[in-house]
Protein backbone atom coordinates (compact mmCIF):
# COMPACT_ATOMS: atom_id res chain seq x y z
CA UNK A 1 0.00 0.00 0.00
CA UNK A 2 1.36 3.57 -1.08
CA UNK A 3 1.79 6.51 1.23
CA UNK A 4 0.18 9.63 -0.01
CA UNK A 5 1.68 12.29 -2.33
CA UNK A 6 2.39 15.81 0.36
CA UNK A 7 4.13 18.05 1.95
CA UNK A 8 7.09 17.12 4.06
CA UNK A 9 6.58 17.43 7.56
CA UNK A 10 4.96 20.69 7.18
CA UNK A 11 8.09 23.21 6.65
CA UNK A 12 7.31 24.45 3.55
CA UNK A 13 8.71 21.86 1.42
CA UNK A 14 7.70 19.84 -1.58
CA UNK A 15 8.03 15.93 -1.44
CA UNK A 16 10.84 15.89 -4.01
CA UNK A 17 12.62 18.83 -2.41
CA UNK A 18 12.33 16.60 1.16
CA UNK A 19 14.15 13.87 -1.26
CA UNK A 20 16.74 15.74 -2.25
CA UNK A 21 17.09 17.05 1.41
CA UNK A 22 17.48 13.43 2.25
CA UNK A 23 20.46 12.74 0.00
CA UNK A 24 21.79 15.88 1.37
CA UNK A 25 21.79 15.08 4.84
CA UNK A 26 22.58 11.45 4.81
CA UNK A 27 19.16 10.83 6.03
CA UNK A 28 18.54 7.31 6.40
CA UNK A 29 15.02 5.47 6.33
CA UNK A 30 15.39 1.63 6.41
CA UNK A 31 12.28 -0.22 5.50
CA UNK A 32 13.34 -3.81 6.98
CA UNK A 33 14.12 -5.62 9.97
CA UNK A 34 11.80 -8.86 9.77
CA UNK A 35 12.97 -11.71 10.74
CA UNK A 36 12.15 -14.11 7.77
CA UNK A 37 13.97 -16.18 5.70
CA UNK A 38 15.39 -15.20 2.26
CA UNK A 39 14.97 -17.98 -0.25
CA UNK A 40 16.51 -18.28 -3.58
CA UNK A 41 13.52 -18.93 -5.25
CA UNK A 42 10.57 -16.75 -5.31
CA UNK A 43 7.82 -18.94 -2.83
CA UNK A 44 4.71 -18.82 -4.34
CA UNK A 45 1.82 -18.38 -1.94
CA UNK A 46 -0.58 -20.80 -1.21
CA UNK A 47 -4.09 -19.88 -2.74
CA UNK A 48 -6.09 -18.75 -0.02
CA UNK A 49 -9.14 -16.71 1.32
CA UNK A 50 -11.96 -18.07 -0.87
CA UNK A 51 -13.61 -21.39 -2.09
CA UNK A 52 -12.74 -20.12 -5.66
CA UNK A 53 -8.61 -19.01 -4.82
CA UNK A 54 -8.15 -23.00 -3.94
CA UNK A 55 -7.58 -23.74 -7.82
CA UNK A 56 -4.82 -23.11 -10.11
CA UNK A 57 -5.43 -20.56 -12.67
CA UNK A 58 -5.25 -21.72 -16.46
CA UNK A 59 -3.85 -19.82 -19.31
CA UNK A 60 -5.71 -17.09 -21.00
CA UNK A 61 -8.26 -14.24 -20.75
CA UNK A 62 -8.56 -10.41 -19.89
CA UNK A 63 -9.21 -9.13 -15.90
CA UNK A 64 -10.17 -5.63 -15.66
CA UNK A 65 -9.70 -4.19 -12.26
CA UNK A 66 -11.35 -1.39 -10.75
CA UNK A 67 -8.96 0.75 -8.75
CA UNK A 68 -9.56 3.96 -6.66
CA UNK A 69 -7.02 6.88 -6.92
CA UNK A 70 -4.66 8.50 -9.45
CA UNK A 71 -5.21 11.76 -12.04
CA UNK A 72 -4.06 13.73 -14.34
CA UNK A 73 -0.98 13.37 -13.07
CA UNK A 74 -0.05 9.73 -13.02
CA UNK A 75 2.57 8.31 -13.96
CA UNK A 76 4.54 4.92 -15.22
CA UNK A 77 8.00 5.63 -13.67
CA UNK A 78 9.40 2.91 -12.87
CA UNK A 79 10.62 4.76 -9.30
CA UNK A 80 7.53 7.22 -8.11
CA UNK A 81 4.46 6.44 -6.38
CA UNK A 82 1.75 8.04 -5.05
CA UNK A 83 -1.01 6.35 -4.51
CA UNK A 84 -3.08 3.09 -5.52
CA UNK A 85 -3.45 3.89 -8.60
CA UNK A 86 0.09 3.81 -9.53
CA UNK A 87 0.78 0.75 -7.24
CA UNK A 88 -1.50 -1.15 -9.39
CA UNK A 89 0.34 -0.63 -12.48
CA UNK A 90 4.08 -0.66 -11.42
CA UNK A 91 4.51 -4.25 -10.67
CA UNK A 92 2.76 -5.47 -13.74
CA UNK A 93 5.84 -3.90 -15.54
CA UNK A 94 8.89 -3.52 -13.14
CA UNK A 95 10.17 -5.41 -10.50
CA UNK A 96 13.05 -5.35 -7.33
CA UNK A 97 15.71 -6.83 -6.17
CA UNK A 98 13.95 -8.83 -3.32
CA UNK A 99 10.40 -8.27 -2.09
CA UNK A 100 7.89 -9.65 0.66
CA UNK A 101 5.59 -12.69 -0.39
CA UNK A 102 1.74 -12.76 0.92
CA UNK A 103 2.91 -13.93 4.26
CA UNK A 104 5.39 -11.37 4.99
CA UNK A 105 8.70 -13.86 3.76
CA UNK A 106 11.27 -11.98 2.00
CA UNK A 107 12.34 -13.48 -1.26
CA UNK A 108 14.83 -12.91 -4.10
CA UNK A 109 13.17 -11.52 -6.37
CA UNK A 110 15.42 -10.27 -9.10
CA UNK A 111 18.54 -10.80 -7.33
CA UNK A 112 20.18 -14.11 -6.73
CA UNK A 113 21.73 -13.54 -3.59
CA UNK A 114 22.52 -10.58 -1.63
CA UNK A 115 25.26 -10.74 1.23
CA UNK A 116 26.56 -8.12 3.72
CA UNK A 117 30.23 -7.32 4.34
CA UNK A 118 31.28 -8.60 8.11
CA UNK A 119 31.35 -4.85 8.99
CA UNK A 120 27.75 -3.92 7.32
CA UNK A 121 29.64 -1.00 5.11
CA UNK A 122 29.03 -2.82 1.80
CA UNK A 123 26.82 -5.51 -0.05
CA UNK A 124 27.39 -7.96 -2.63
CA UNK A 125 24.21 -8.00 -4.68
CA UNK A 126 24.15 -10.63 -7.16
CA UNK A 127 21.59 -11.00 -10.12
CA UNK A 128 19.40 -13.48 -10.99
CA UNK A 129 20.76 -15.31 -14.29
CA UNK A 130 18.83 -15.07 -17.88
CA UNK A 131 16.51 -12.47 -17.14
CA UNK A 132 15.29 -10.44 -20.02
CA UNK A 133 13.69 -6.91 -19.88
CA UNK A 134 10.63 -6.43 -22.70
CA UNK A 135 12.88 -4.85 -25.32
CA UNK A 136 15.00 -8.38 -25.36
CA UNK A 137 18.13 -6.96 -23.53
CA UNK A 138 19.42 -9.21 -20.77
CA UNK A 139 19.20 -8.08 -17.17
CA UNK A 140 22.97 -7.07 -15.80
CA UNK A 141 24.89 -5.44 -13.48
CA UNK A 142 25.43 -2.14 -15.26
CA UNK A 143 21.27 -1.98 -15.04
CA UNK A 144 21.56 -2.30 -11.42
CA UNK A 145 24.16 0.57 -11.25
CA UNK A 146 21.94 2.65 -13.60
CA UNK A 147 18.76 1.96 -11.26
CA UNK A 148 20.45 2.82 -8.41
CA UNK A 149 22.04 6.22 -9.88
CA UNK A 150 19.01 6.82 -11.01
CA UNK A 151 16.84 6.43 -7.53
CA UNK A 152 19.63 8.25 -5.63
CA UNK A 153 20.13 11.37 -8.32
CA UNK A 154 20.79 14.24 -6.03
CA UNK A 155 19.14 16.38 -8.51
CA UNK A 156 15.98 14.12 -9.23
CA UNK A 157 15.55 11.49 -6.90
CA UNK A 158 12.91 9.22 -6.32
CA UNK A 159 10.84 7.13 -3.80
CA UNK A 160 13.45 4.42 -2.97
CA UNK A 161 15.82 7.70 -1.82
CA UNK A 162 13.49 7.38 1.63
CA UNK A 163 14.30 3.68 1.85
CA UNK A 164 18.64 3.20 0.79
CA UNK A 165 19.17 7.00 1.00
CA UNK A 166 22.57 5.58 3.04
CA UNK A 167 24.11 4.18 -0.01
CA UNK A 168 27.06 6.34 -1.73
CA UNK A 169 25.91 6.36 -5.39
CA UNK A 170 29.71 7.84 -6.19
CA UNK A 171 30.69 4.07 -4.71
CA UNK A 172 28.57 1.38 -7.27
CA UNK A 173 31.28 -1.04 -8.07
CA UNK A 174 30.96 -3.79 -11.13
CA UNK A 175 32.70 -6.83 -10.30
CA UNK A 176 31.45 -9.18 -12.93
CA UNK A 177 28.14 -9.04 -15.35
CA UNK A 178 25.92 -9.89 -12.63
CA UNK A 179 27.71 -8.72 -9.68
CA UNK A 180 27.87 -5.08 -7.75
CA UNK A 181 29.76 -4.13 -4.42
CA UNK A 182 27.69 -1.50 -2.88
CA UNK A 183 29.24 0.62 0.13
CA UNK A 184 27.39 2.34 2.22
CA UNK A 185 27.57 5.59 3.97
CA UNK A 186 26.50 4.18 7.01
CA UNK A 187 26.74 0.56 8.84
CA UNK A 188 23.22 -1.24 7.42
CA UNK A 189 22.11 -4.59 8.14
CA UNK A 190 18.99 -4.25 6.34
CA UNK A 191 19.01 -3.12 2.92
CA UNK A 192 17.94 -6.75 1.83
CA UNK A 193 14.55 -5.11 3.74
CA UNK A 194 15.42 -1.48 2.27
CA UNK A 195 15.51 -2.33 -1.50
CA UNK A 196 12.34 -4.51 -1.02
CA UNK A 197 9.27 -2.05 -2.38
CA UNK A 198 7.69 -2.15 -5.06
CA UNK A 199 8.72 1.15 -6.46
CA UNK A 200 12.56 0.06 -6.97
CA UNK A 201 12.01 -1.65 -10.37
CA UNK A 202 15.39 -2.67 -11.84
CA UNK A 203 15.39 -0.35 -15.27
CA UNK A 204 17.15 -0.62 -17.96
CA UNK A 205 20.38 1.43 -18.78
CA UNK A 206 18.76 4.68 -21.17
CA UNK A 207 15.27 3.96 -19.29
CA UNK A 208 12.72 6.44 -20.49
CA UNK A 209 9.45 5.92 -18.59
CA UNK A 210 7.43 7.59 -21.85
CA UNK A 211 8.06 3.95 -23.32
CA UNK A 212 8.03 1.92 -20.09
CA UNK A 213 10.59 -1.03 -20.29
CA UNK A 214 10.92 -3.56 -17.17
CA UNK A 215 11.16 -7.78 -16.37
CA UNK A 216 7.62 -7.86 -15.32
CA UNK A 217 5.12 -10.21 -15.85
CA UNK A 218 3.68 -7.75 -18.65
CA UNK A 219 4.68 -5.52 -21.39
CA UNK A 220 2.87 -1.56 -21.69
CA UNK A 221 0.39 -1.27 -24.43
CA UNK A 222 -1.48 1.68 -23.52
CA UNK A 223 -1.72 4.26 -20.72
CA UNK A 224 -3.86 7.25 -20.17
CA UNK A 225 -3.64 9.08 -17.08
CA UNK A 226 -6.00 9.10 -14.76
CA UNK A 227 -8.29 7.01 -17.02
CA UNK A 228 -6.86 3.51 -18.14
CA UNK A 229 -3.77 1.20 -18.67
CA UNK A 230 -3.77 -1.80 -20.15
CA UNK A 231 -0.98 -4.36 -20.38
CA UNK A 232 -0.47 -7.63 -22.37
CA UNK A 233 1.82 -10.72 -21.59
CA UNK A 234 5.31 -11.32 -21.53
CA UNK A 235 5.83 -14.36 -23.55
CA UNK A 236 9.54 -14.16 -22.32
CA UNK A 237 8.73 -13.90 -18.23
CA UNK A 238 11.68 -15.41 -16.20
CA UNK A 239 8.96 -17.42 -14.01
CA UNK A 240 7.78 -20.17 -15.80
CA UNK A 241 3.96 -20.66 -16.60
CA UNK A 242 3.54 -16.96 -15.03
CA UNK A 243 1.35 -14.65 -15.88
CA UNK A 244 -1.91 -16.20 -16.69
CA UNK A 245 -3.62 -13.49 -18.06
CA UNK A 246 -3.42 -12.19 -22.19
CA UNK A 247 -3.91 -8.63 -20.90
CA UNK A 248 -4.86 -6.65 -18.18
CA UNK A 249 -6.37 -3.80 -17.84
CA UNK A 250 -6.65 -0.95 -14.70
CA UNK A 251 -9.47 1.21 -14.51
CA UNK A 252 -9.63 4.24 -12.64
CA UNK A 253 -12.44 4.30 -10.58
CA UNK A 254 -12.47 6.62 -7.10
CA UNK A 255 -16.41 6.53 -6.19
CA UNK A 256 -16.85 3.88 -3.78
CA UNK A 257 -20.51 3.58 -5.17
CA UNK A 258 -18.94 3.25 -8.75
CA UNK A 259 -17.16 0.77 -8.34
CA UNK A 260 -19.33 -1.71 -6.36
CA UNK A 261 -22.15 -0.98 -9.00
CA UNK A 262 -19.46 -2.02 -11.93
CA UNK A 263 -18.98 -4.93 -10.06
CA UNK A 264 -22.22 -5.84 -9.53
CA UNK A 265 -23.19 -5.10 -13.18
CA UNK A 266 -20.63 -7.67 -14.76
CA UNK A 267 -18.70 -4.58 -16.21
CA UNK A 268 -15.58 -5.22 -14.04
CA UNK A 269 -14.24 -8.09 -13.23
CA UNK A 270 -12.22 -7.05 -9.78
CA UNK A 271 -12.57 -4.16 -7.47
CA UNK A 272 -10.21 -2.60 -4.72
CA UNK A 273 -11.74 -0.99 -0.99
CA UNK A 274 -14.94 -2.72 -0.63
CA UNK A 275 -17.21 -1.01 1.97
CA UNK A 276 -17.97 -2.49 4.70
CA UNK A 277 -21.92 -1.83 4.24
CA UNK A 278 -21.07 -3.53 1.15
CA UNK A 279 -19.84 -7.17 2.01
CA UNK A 280 -22.88 -8.85 2.96
CA UNK A 281 -24.23 -7.83 -0.38
CA UNK A 282 -21.45 -9.02 -2.63
CA UNK A 283 -21.41 -12.43 0.13
CA UNK A 284 -24.85 -13.31 -0.76
CA UNK A 285 -24.07 -13.07 -4.28
CA UNK A 286 -23.18 -16.45 -6.13
CA UNK A 287 -21.06 -15.37 -8.94
CA UNK A 288 -18.92 -12.84 -6.50
CA UNK A 289 -16.49 -13.24 -3.86
CA UNK A 290 -15.36 -11.35 -1.19
CA UNK A 291 -11.51 -11.28 -0.13
CA UNK A 292 -10.60 -10.13 3.47
CA UNK A 293 -6.94 -9.59 4.41
CA UNK A 294 -7.09 -9.85 8.46
CA UNK A 295 -3.11 -9.80 9.54
CA UNK A 296 -1.90 -6.45 8.04
CA UNK A 297 0.22 -3.96 9.22
CA UNK A 298 -2.62 -0.48 7.37
CA UNK A 299 -3.22 2.10 10.27
CA UNK A 300 -4.85 5.04 10.45
CA UNK A 301 -3.46 6.90 13.57
CA UNK A 302 -4.48 9.37 15.59
CA UNK A 303 -1.70 12.18 15.53
CA UNK A 304 -0.09 14.20 18.41
CA UNK A 305 2.57 16.46 17.53
CA UNK A 306 5.08 16.50 21.02
CA UNK A 307 6.39 19.78 20.16
CA UNK A 308 2.99 21.95 20.20
CA UNK A 309 0.51 21.97 23.43
CA UNK A 310 -0.79 20.21 24.75
CA UNK A 311 0.94 17.43 23.48
CA UNK A 312 4.48 18.22 24.63
CA UNK A 313 3.13 16.68 28.08
CA UNK A 314 3.55 13.58 27.90
CA UNK A 315 0.59 12.58 30.29
CA UNK A 316 -1.65 14.22 27.67
CA UNK A 317 -0.61 11.70 25.09
CA UNK A 318 -0.89 8.76 27.48
CA UNK A 319 -4.36 10.54 28.13
CA UNK A 320 -5.54 10.69 24.51
CA UNK A 321 -4.11 6.62 24.44
CA UNK A 322 -6.78 5.57 27.14
CA UNK A 323 -9.54 7.36 26.09
CA UNK A 324 -10.12 4.80 23.28
CA UNK A 325 -12.40 2.12 23.45
CA UNK A 326 -10.51 -0.28 20.87
CA UNK A 327 -13.03 -3.32 20.48
CA UNK A 328 -15.47 -0.38 20.13
CA UNK A 329 -13.87 1.44 17.73
CA UNK A 330 -13.29 -1.62 15.10
CA UNK A 331 -17.30 -2.23 15.35
CA UNK A 332 -18.40 0.82 14.91
CA UNK A 333 -15.62 2.94 12.31
CA UNK A 334 -14.99 -0.57 10.57
CA UNK A 335 -17.80 -2.48 10.69
CA UNK A 336 -15.60 -5.17 12.06
CA UNK A 337 -13.14 -5.48 9.11
CA UNK A 338 -9.93 -4.58 11.82
CA UNK A 339 -7.86 -5.25 14.30
CA UNK A 340 -7.20 -4.17 17.98
CA UNK A 341 -4.19 -2.12 17.93
CA UNK A 342 -1.71 -1.23 20.72
CA UNK A 343 -0.21 2.45 19.79
CA UNK A 344 2.69 0.45 17.80
CA UNK A 345 3.61 0.45 14.53
CA UNK A 346 4.33 -3.19 12.03
CA UNK A 347 1.81 -5.81 12.83
CA UNK A 348 2.31 -8.69 12.05
CA UNK A 349 6.37 -8.34 11.71
CA UNK A 350 7.40 -11.23 13.94
CA UNK A 351 9.69 -8.44 15.61
CA UNK A 352 6.58 -6.37 16.27
CA UNK A 353 6.78 -6.51 20.52
CA UNK A 354 3.51 -8.43 20.91
CA UNK A 355 3.96 -9.49 24.75
CA UNK A 356 3.99 -5.37 25.97
CA UNK A 357 0.53 -5.09 27.65
CA UNK A 358 -2.42 -4.66 25.44
CA UNK A 359 -3.79 -0.75 26.33
CA UNK A 360 -7.00 -0.36 27.36
CA UNK A 361 -9.66 2.08 27.64
CA UNK A 362 -9.50 3.59 31.04
CA UNK A 363 -11.61 6.75 31.18
CA UNK A 364 -10.52 7.80 34.81
CA UNK A 365 -6.85 7.10 34.20
CA UNK A 366 -7.46 9.53 31.23
CA UNK A 367 -8.93 12.00 33.48
CA UNK A 368 -6.28 12.11 36.02
CA UNK A 369 -3.62 12.56 33.46
CA UNK A 370 -4.93 15.34 32.15
CA UNK A 371 -5.76 16.75 35.65
CA UNK A 372 -2.47 16.72 36.58
CA UNK A 373 -1.10 18.24 33.44
CA UNK A 374 -3.18 21.26 33.35
CA UNK A 375 -5.66 20.03 30.86
CA UNK A 376 -8.71 19.45 32.61
CA UNK A 377 -12.05 19.97 30.20
CA UNK A 378 -9.74 20.18 27.05
CA UNK A 379 -11.13 21.20 23.94
CA UNK A 380 -8.96 20.40 20.78
CA UNK A 381 -9.32 20.83 17.23
CA UNK A 382 -8.60 17.69 15.03
CA UNK A 383 -8.29 18.21 11.49
CA UNK A 384 -9.00 15.17 8.87
CA UNK A 385 -9.76 14.65 6.00
CA UNK A 386 -11.34 11.54 3.29
CA UNK A 387 -7.90 10.07 2.88
CA UNK A 388 -8.96 6.31 2.90
CA UNK A 389 -11.63 4.50 3.47
CA UNK A 390 -12.39 4.17 7.83
CA UNK A 391 -10.38 7.25 8.40
CA UNK A 392 -13.48 9.45 8.54
CA UNK A 393 -15.53 6.88 10.63
CA UNK A 394 -12.67 6.14 13.11
CA UNK A 395 -12.38 10.03 13.94
CA UNK A 396 -16.08 10.22 14.53
CA UNK A 397 -15.89 7.20 16.79
CA UNK A 398 -12.88 9.02 19.07
CA UNK A 399 -14.88 12.15 18.86
CA UNK A 400 -18.01 10.56 20.99
CA UNK A 401 -15.21 8.25 23.15
CA UNK A 402 -13.25 11.42 24.19
CA UNK A 403 -16.37 13.36 26.06
CA UNK A 404 -16.41 10.55 28.63
CA UNK A 405 -12.84 11.90 29.95
CA UNK A 406 -14.24 15.55 29.64
CA UNK A 407 -12.46 16.37 25.97
CA UNK A 408 -14.15 18.19 23.34
CA UNK A 409 -12.75 17.91 19.97
CA UNK A 410 -13.71 20.06 16.86
CA UNK A 411 -13.29 18.06 13.79
CA UNK A 412 -11.89 20.51 10.98
CA UNK A 413 -12.60 18.72 7.38
CA UNK A 414 -10.43 19.04 4.50
CA UNK A 415 -10.13 17.57 1.12
CA UNK A 416 -7.50 15.47 0.70
CA UNK A 417 -5.01 17.91 -0.95
CA UNK A 418 -5.47 20.79 1.52
CA UNK A 419 -4.73 18.23 4.33
CA UNK A 420 -1.39 17.32 2.74
CA UNK A 421 -0.51 20.79 1.82
CA UNK A 422 -0.37 21.10 6.15
CA UNK A 423 1.03 18.14 6.39
CA UNK A 424 2.88 18.19 9.83
CA UNK A 425 1.65 21.34 10.79
CA UNK A 426 -1.51 19.63 12.58
CA UNK A 427 -1.53 19.71 16.13
CA UNK A 428 -3.86 17.01 16.14
CA UNK A 429 -5.06 15.06 12.83
CA UNK A 430 -6.00 11.48 11.05
CA UNK A 431 -3.94 9.49 8.78
CA UNK A 432 -3.18 6.16 7.17
CA UNK A 433 0.06 4.26 6.71
CA UNK A 434 -0.07 0.85 4.71
CA UNK A 435 1.35 -2.24 6.31
CA UNK A 436 5.62 -2.16 7.00
CA UNK A 437 7.66 -3.82 9.33
CA UNK A 438 8.80 -2.29 12.86
CA UNK A 439 12.06 -1.11 11.50
CA UNK A 440 10.58 -0.01 8.12
CA UNK A 441 7.58 2.33 9.68
CA UNK A 442 10.19 3.37 12.63
CA UNK A 443 12.33 4.81 9.63
CA UNK A 444 9.74 6.13 7.51
CA UNK A 445 8.26 7.60 9.81
CA UNK A 446 9.80 7.77 13.86
CA UNK A 447 13.55 9.39 13.36
CA UNK A 448 14.46 13.05 14.15
CA UNK A 449 15.26 13.31 10.55
CA UNK A 450 12.69 11.46 8.97
CA UNK A 451 11.10 13.30 6.37
CA UNK A 452 7.25 11.89 7.26
CA UNK A 453 7.79 12.54 10.95
CA UNK A 454 4.37 14.84 11.50
CA UNK A 455 4.40 14.67 15.07
CA UNK A 456 8.17 16.11 15.59
CA UNK A 457 8.92 12.49 17.46
CA UNK A 458 12.53 13.03 19.04
CA UNK A 459 13.50 10.37 21.86
CA UNK A 460 17.41 10.67 22.18
CA UNK A 461 17.41 7.18 23.65
CA UNK A 462 14.74 5.73 20.90
CA UNK A 463 16.70 7.55 18.10
CA UNK A 464 20.46 5.69 19.43
CA UNK A 465 18.55 2.47 19.79
CA UNK A 466 17.52 2.18 16.23
CA UNK A 467 21.14 2.74 15.36
CA UNK A 468 22.52 0.24 17.18
CA UNK A 469 19.65 -2.10 15.60
CA UNK A 470 20.42 -0.92 11.50
CA UNK A 471 24.16 -1.97 12.41
CA UNK A 472 23.74 -4.93 14.01
CA UNK A 473 23.76 -8.30 11.58
CA UNK A 474 22.64 -10.76 13.94
CA UNK A 475 18.86 -11.54 13.95
CA UNK A 476 18.19 -12.31 17.85
CA UNK A 477 20.36 -9.82 19.06
CA UNK A 478 18.58 -6.86 16.48
CA UNK A 479 14.97 -8.16 17.99
CA UNK A 480 16.00 -7.26 21.13
CA UNK A 481 17.16 -4.34 20.99
CA UNK A 482 14.57 -3.16 18.57
CA UNK A 483 12.23 -4.30 22.06
CA UNK A 484 13.28 -1.85 23.75
CA UNK A 485 12.68 0.85 21.38
CA UNK A 486 8.95 -0.01 20.54
CA UNK A 487 8.49 -0.17 24.49
CA UNK A 488 9.74 3.76 24.39
CA UNK A 489 7.02 3.99 21.86
CA UNK A 490 4.09 1.87 23.57
CA UNK A 491 5.03 3.99 26.52
CA UNK A 492 5.54 8.02 25.30
CA UNK A 493 4.35 7.85 21.99
CA UNK A 494 2.91 10.52 19.90
CA UNK A 495 0.43 8.13 17.91
CA UNK A 496 -2.55 6.59 18.70
CA UNK A 497 -2.71 3.44 17.03
CA UNK A 498 -5.80 1.99 18.10
CA UNK A 499 -7.00 -0.49 15.06
CA UNK A 500 -5.05 -2.33 12.59
CA UNK A 501 -7.46 -2.01 9.20
CA UNK A 502 -8.69 -5.14 7.24
CA UNK A 503 -8.17 -4.90 2.80
CA UNK A 504 -11.45 -5.56 1.81
CA UNK A 505 -11.86 -6.44 -1.98
CA UNK A 506 -14.43 -7.99 -4.41
CA UNK A 507 -13.97 -9.81 -7.28
CA UNK A 508 -15.76 -12.08 -9.78
CA UNK A 509 -16.44 -15.89 -8.89
CA UNK A 510 -14.41 -17.14 -11.82
CA UNK A 511 -10.92 -15.81 -11.18
CA UNK A 512 -8.70 -17.20 -9.33
CA UNK A 513 -5.39 -16.10 -7.64
CA UNK A 514 -5.99 -13.16 -5.31
CA UNK A 515 -4.04 -13.70 -2.49
CA UNK A 516 -4.22 -11.49 1.04
CA UNK A 517 -1.50 -9.74 1.52
CA UNK A 518 0.30 -8.89 5.43
CA UNK A 519 0.66 -5.34 3.96
CA UNK A 520 -2.88 -4.80 3.44
CA UNK A 521 -2.04 -4.18 -0.29
CA UNK A 522 -5.99 -4.33 -2.34
CA UNK A 523 -6.29 -7.07 -4.10
CA UNK A 524 -3.42 -8.89 -3.12
CA UNK A 525 -0.62 -6.37 -3.37
CA UNK A 526 -1.63 -5.84 -7.12
CA UNK A 527 0.27 -9.34 -7.81
CA UNK A 528 -2.09 -9.78 -11.19
CA UNK A 529 0.58 -12.29 -12.43
CA UNK A 530 -0.95 -14.61 -10.05
CA UNK A 531 -4.28 -14.36 -11.58
CA UNK A 532 -6.48 -15.96 -14.07
CA UNK A 533 -9.18 -17.65 -14.65
CA UNK A 534 -10.45 -20.65 -13.10
CA UNK A 535 -9.52 -24.43 -14.51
Amino acid sequence: MTDRSMSAAGYGMTRRTALRATLATGATFAAGGLLTACSDEPQEAAPKGTPASGTKPKQGGTLRAGISGGGASDTLDAHHSSGAAEESRLPQLYEPLALYDHDATLMMVLAESMEPARDARSWDIRLREGVEFHNGKTLGADDLIYTFQRILNPDDPKDGVGFFGYVDATRLQKLDARTVRVHLKVKSATLTDDVAQYFNGIVPVGYDPRKPVGTGPFKFKSFTPGEESTFVKNENYWRTGQPYLDELSIINMNDDAARVNALLSGEIDAIMGLPARQVPTVENNPELRVQIAEKTGVHQPLTMRMDKAPFDDVRVRQAFRLMVDREQMVQQAYGGQASVGNDMPGLPDPMYASSLPQREQDIEQAKSLLKAAGHEGLTIEMVTAPMYRGVLESGQVFVEQAKAAGVNIKTKQLDTTGFFDGYGGWTFSQTFYGGRSVLGQIGFQYMPDSIWNETGWKNDRFTKLIAETRATLDDAKRKEILFEAQKILHEEGTLVIHSFVHAVDGYKAQWTGFNPSWTGGPLGDFRFREVGLSA
